[in-house]
């Protein structure tokens, strides 16, 4: 009784998915596919051509989103959470973010969201492996679709999307170089991204404390347990820091009567943490700790029954044996080992390469809370630095009056900071945030 109910709810909502109209009230123009990026992985793309309001999709760039996790689906919660033509409810989105670019939503590593891999050996391990394999995928794609060759393109990303889309950024540069892929890249954004991990733990504590969420006895016990998480780092022993990053986590809630971590202002986020029943054999208490705590939450509820109900069916193209997000647990764990290793040194070399690069961050986001973003941007070896350094902020209005960021420019690096916004930025300030891709694109309103 219970199947045929949820087939009939799927078959309701898929009906809404054709009625529905898009953004702009037009028909907006989709694709999607799988790459094979290795034996027994493939990958999977959905490309939403732009809907901009008086320009052709040739006219705007574009872009590709990469969520975080590892194991997060930006074709899911990317997508239908944050920026695509669509919410969760299947409602047309006020600042879908093809009003000014086309996106390209990209399940990513392989085994995220609706990528899937048919071996267990087959899972990334590390950020080279991720590298290697969006290279195949990014190189099958403009090579199918040359009419993007020329479009700049940029890569948008959130969380340990970050962390990912640095690596990426640098691999395209050199494979846009050498000849063996054709696109016109325009630069990387860096969205409350993983890039420094311990100067986001080392800083947990002082920010709490200066929000008043922190006592002396609190704040002391905080920084305790990041020290801890700084020592092992600083002796090469990441899975063991992965390990001590979660004990810290729990020292934070038990201190702060848990603390949102995605955003300290409230405790009814999408990223709250969800009692859910796992299907991944972790092993690891500490791991599990964090899958639950960091990667369920994009996975669940409303947003599970419409990835493999009425949207598998309108894609057609996924085997019967994968389920959006079944994989997700493995994708994390796989990664454990890198899971705390910085990439400061790769944001250092897309600049020297001369790679627009912006890093943007929400004001009340706690896990990678602001202050450590500003912490290693001032760790970089860029010729430009104390420039950037010098130079005076900007403010950012929306409608005239409200103050709704913050900003400053040099060369090619640019820092927005986003106020009342915390971990998913596009999610809490949507207008803001389609201003900001406007600004990094070179857009006027």
């Amino acid at each position: 009784m219970r199947g045929i109910l949820v087939t009939a709810i799927g078959a309701l909502l898929f009906s809404l998915i054709q009625l529905l109209p898009p953004a702009q009230g037009e028909t907006v123009k989709e694709d999607w596919n799988y790459v094979s990026v290795r034996s027994n992985a493939s990958m999977f793309w959905w490309l939403y051509y732009a809907d901009h309001p008086t320009k052709n999709y040739t006219e705007v760039p574009l872009v590709m989103w990469l969520q975080g996790g590892p194991g997060g689906s930006g074709c899911g919660f990317g997508n239908f959470g944050e920026i695509g033509p669509l919410d969760v409810s299947l409602k047309p989105r006020s600042h879908t973010w093809l009003k000014a670019a086309s996106l390209l939503f990209v399940d990513n590593p392989v085994g995220t969201g609706y990528s899937y891999t048919t071996d267990s050996k087959a899972f990334a391990k590390n950020l080279d492996m991720v590298c290697s394999d969006m290279m195949v995928l990014l190189k099958k794609f403009f090579s199918s679709k040359p009419e993007f060759q020329k479009i700049p393109f940029y890569i948008f990303s959130e969380s340990y999307g970050g962390k990912m889309a640095a690596g990426i950024s640098l691999a395209l540069h050199k494979a846009i170089v050498a000849g063996d892929i054709k696109c016109n890249f325009a630069g990387v954004a860096l969205g409350d991204s993983w890039i420094s991990p311990i100067d986001s733990v080392l800083t947990w504590g002082p920010y709490l404390y200066s929000t008043s969420l922190l006592d002396d006895q609190g704040l002391k016990a905080v920084q305790e347990a990041a020290d801890a998480v700084q020592d092992a780092v600083s002796k090469g022993q990441y899975e063991q820091a992965t390990e001590l990053w979660s004990a810290a986590e729990d020292v934070i809630e038990k201190n702060t009567d848990d603390v949102n971590f995605y955003n300290i202002l409230t405790k009814d986020s999408q990223m709250a943490r969800k009692n859910l029943k796992l299907n991944a054999k972790f092993g690891n208490p500490a791991l599990l700790s964090l899958f639950s705590q960091h990667l369920v939450p994009l996975h669940g509820g409303d947003l599970s029954a419409l990835m493999n109900g009425p949207i598998r069916a309108k894609l057609k193209i996924i085997p019967d044996s994968v389920t959006w997000g079944g994989q997700a647990g493995e994708v994390f764990v796989n990664m454990a080992g890198d899971f705390m290793k910085p990439v400061v040194d790769v944001v250092d070399e897309l600049l020297s390469a001369g790679i627009q690069v912006t890093v943007y961050n929400g004001q009340l986001d706690l896990i990678v809370d602001t202050v450590g973003q500003e912490k290693w941007v001032k760790q970089l070896k860029w010729k430009c630095l104390d420039q950037f350094s010098n130079l005076r902020w900007q403010s950012v209005h929306l409608n005239g009056e409200e103050t709704a960021a913050f900003y400053k420019s040099y060369e090619n690096f640019s820092f927005f900071w986003i106020m009342r916004a915390g971990h998913m930025v596009p999610s809490d300030q949507p207008e803001m945030s389609l201003k900001m891709l406007r600004m990094i694109t070179r857009q006027e309103e």
